[in-house]
């Protein structure tokens, strides 16, 4: 031994620390070797090392209790406690292992490993191949965290097999003879599974299912298949098969650019037992999507896109609950502050009341604005110019040119008082066709619309301590404007829908679009009241608008067709941990009832959400032909125990005194496993679409960083792999 020592100590001269350290031992190539005590074997070529033995070589290290290393056949033994870390961070662990080529390969006896961040695969035994490849016999993996703490150290999820592949190059672990396990209970067998390990962020492969049961549609399966196509777009193929609304089939494609996007979602379906009567073969077919494509600096052309064949398709498979859809193209440019942009529009109503013959096609609708980046006479200056022209098949068709200029003087006067006087003058052109109008078929109209206004804001501030203020602000706006803004024949395509909000209870203009305009002179007053806490804040506005004699455009059940309107105000508070309260009112001038009422309630505590929303409108300012509301929204998500939530919903029409819809359901959510049930309750009729019940199963195995562990049921490689 002393001799075999001294030979070493000649033969690698510096290898040794000091007395007190482990020795070091450079191995063949780049390998060291450190241990508490250590022989070599001079003949044979052969070191062993005993006590902490640690061995770094290419970035992989291993450490055990005791190590033999051949140089000659780089054949290394190592037992008790050993631990293998490759270059990539990955941890094997086993109680024997014999490895080759510099430990990239070999067999392992009582082995474990940890897979990424949180995959964890144990065996009876495993071998180590080519660098790359481990295979495992006797075997299970699992993505989830596993608990210390005596009796949870049950995963949520594993995959049982008799041999189990993961390729470590290509990030994919293969299963044989698997058996998928719920806490420890076998649900699920395949001859064959194959899942990405948890460092890959996407890869091809079927995703977890949907499983459920509806009165429209039957019992009906979704099976979404992910297909990776390269980093930066992929496609989802779902298809669904029903007991009594036939078959679907759904696809989702989606990709991205450095400075725009695209996402498109198709359908079509056919249902043996559709119409009214239940027994009629129609096909169904629907298109989602969404662009944004630049093509030069400052430039971008993009679409929406919203179809459906059948008015009730989209209702009757749970693809969307929307009644009108919108589908635009446009190009659009944008440099400072100016912007111009092109459009088409085209429209589709769902609604049984829907007529298509008389909804507009808006081609092209032209916008453009103009803004110097200084100021111009001391003032902010504005030019704006918009252009439309809407078609119809059946209806009046008309084109509008509107030219807008506008000077703004913004001046803070000695005590605070804020005063912006400001001269607005627009002109539009009207050209009208097929219109009932008495003069005939066609018409030019035009419209000058000039304005002077005043605005005064006077802020008073109180601090009642740090991060403690309430600010009372008085304001006065006064508008100056010719009678006569609104001559016979113009057409009002774009301001049918008006509402007074927080957002234009102080404007010079409230109507939102171009053909109907505020004329004659007019003011309103308001006071604004906001006080803020270090928890949160209270907002509080309160206007009323004051006339000459009465504009002509609103009715006299409007709220606005008096020489003075209703009181229209909002309050708004907000706090933490999380409360944020919305109240919208509108109260009657002539007899203090309130005639619109909206209350929009949140509440977060840690896990658990509620929102509650109510809405009480009338007929008058309820658009697009729906008659008077009064409605209930409720819903809430609560976390009664861990990672247990409980979630409902309901929506309730009290003026009719009936339920619209409702939602029951529970649901289990940790970083391993999501799965809910819910019951749902239509309770409305639409055509060939009666009240239903359904219940949807849905479940997501999570591997551990990413949300969804897309499995391959097939041997092969289907699908590419990025």
């Amino acid at each position: 031994m002393r001799r075999a020592l001294l030979l070493l100590a000649v033969l690698l001269p510096g290898c040794w620390s000091a007395a007190q350290a482990a020795p070091t031992v450079a191995l063949k190539g780049q390998i060291l070797l450190q241990a508490d005590e250590m022989d070599y074997d001079v003949d044979h070529h052969v070191v062993s090392a005993r006590g902490h033995v640690e061995i770094d070589g290419d970035g992989r290290i291993l450490l055990a209790d005791e190590v033999s290393y051949d140089e000659k056949n780089d054949t290394m033994v190592a037992s008790g406690h050993v631990s293998i870390t490759d270059e990539k961070g990955n941890v094997a662990f086993a109680d024997h292992v014999v490895l080759h080529d510099r430990m990239r390969d070999g067999a392992l006896r009582s082995f474990a490993a940890l897979i990424g961040k949180n995959g964890r695969m144990v065996a009876a035994t495993a071998t180590r191949s080519q660098g790359r490849f481990t295979e495992a016999f006797d075997a299970a993996y699992t993505p989830c965290k596993i608990c210390n703490k005596p009796g949870q150290r049950t995963p949520v999820w594993r995959v049982r097999a008799n041999h189990i592949i993961y390729d470590q190059l290509e990030h994919r672990i293969v299963f044989k003879g698997a058996a998928l396990e719920f806490f420890d209970v076998p649900v699920f067998y395949s001859p064959y599974l194959s899942e990405p390990d948890p460092s890959v962020r996407y890869a091809s492969g079927i995703l977890t299912p949907d499983v459920g049961s509806s009165t429209s549609i039957g019992y009906f399966l979704r099976v979404p298949v992910y297909v990776a196509l390269s980093p930066s777009n992929d496609a989802t193929i779902t298809p669904t098969v029903t007991t009594r609304g036939g078959e679907v089939l759904a696809a989702e494609y989606r990709e991205r650019w450095q400075r725009g996007g695209m996402w498109l979602q198709g359908s079509i379906a056919y249902n043996p037992n559709g119409g009214l009567s239940g027994d009629q073969s129609q096909f169904y077919a629907g298109l989602f999507g969404s662009g944004r494509i630049p093509f030069a600096q400052n430039w971008t052309s993009g679409f929406d896109a919203q179809l459906s064949s059948n008015d009730t398709y989209l209702k009757r498979y749970d693809f969307s609950q929307l009644d009108r859809l919108v589908n635009d193209v446009f190009v659009e440019g944008t440099g400072g502050r100016t912007r111009l942009a092109v459009t088409g529009y085209f429209f589709q109503g769902l609604r049984a009341s829907d007529n298509s013959t008389i909804v507009p096609l808006a081609l092209p609708l032209v916008e453009f604005s103009f803004i110097p980046l200084h100021h111009w006479l001391g003032g902010q200056f504005r030019f704006d110019l918009n252009s439309v022209s809407l078609t119809r098949s059946v209806g009046t068709d008309s084109q509008r040119l509107t030219g807008e200029a506008r000077m703004r003087w913004p001046t803070i006067l000695p005590g605070g008082q804020l005063v912006t006087f400001q001269l607005d003058a627009r002109g539009d052109l009207y050209h009208v066709s097929d219109s009932p109008l008495p003069s005939g078929s066609d018409k030019v109209i035009t419209r000058g619309i000039p304005y002077a206004a005043l605005d005064w804001r006077w802020p008073f501030i109180s601090s009642a301590g740090v991060g403690r203020a309430v600010i009372v602000e008085p304001i006065a706006q006064v508008i100056v404007q010719p009678y006569g803004g609104n001559p016979a024949g113009v057409p009002n395509e774009d301001s049918a829908a008006f509402e007074t909000d927080e957002n234009n209870l102080m404007s010079f203009d409230r109507l939102p679009g171009y053909d109907l305009v505020e004329s004659g002179p007019r003011a309103n007053v308001g006071v604004h009241v906001r006080a803020a806490y270090p928890s949160g804040s209270i907002d509080a506005i309160l206007s009323q608008t004051f006339r000459l004699k009465p504009d002509p455009i609103f009715g006299p059940d409007s709220g606005q067709g008096s020489t003075s309107s209703d009181l229209v105000g909002r309050v708004s508070v907000k706090f933490l941990p999380y409360v944020d309260l919305t109240d919208r009112i509108e109260v009657d001038r002539t007899n203090g009832t309130v005639r619109r009422h909206e209350v929009y309630l949140t509440g977060i505590f840690d896990r658990s959400t509620v929102q509650i929303s109510y809405v009480q409108l009338p007929a008058e300012v309820v658009t697009l032909g729906l008659g008077a509301r009064e409605e209930i929204n409720t819903q809430a998500d609560i976390n009664f125990y861990e990672n247990w939530q409980a979630f409902g919903a309901i929506r309730r029409d009290l003026l009719a005194g009936r339920m619209l819809d409702s939602e029951l359901g529970l649901g289990y959510e940790d970083e391993c496993l999501g799965i809910s049930v819910a019951y749902r309750r239509k309770f409305t009729t639409d055509r060939d679409l009666p009240p239903s019940t359904s219940v949807i199963l849905r479940f997501n195995l999570k591997t551990g960083d990413e949300t969804i562990a897309p499995f391959s049921l097939f041997p092969q490689d289907v699908f590419s792999h990025p």
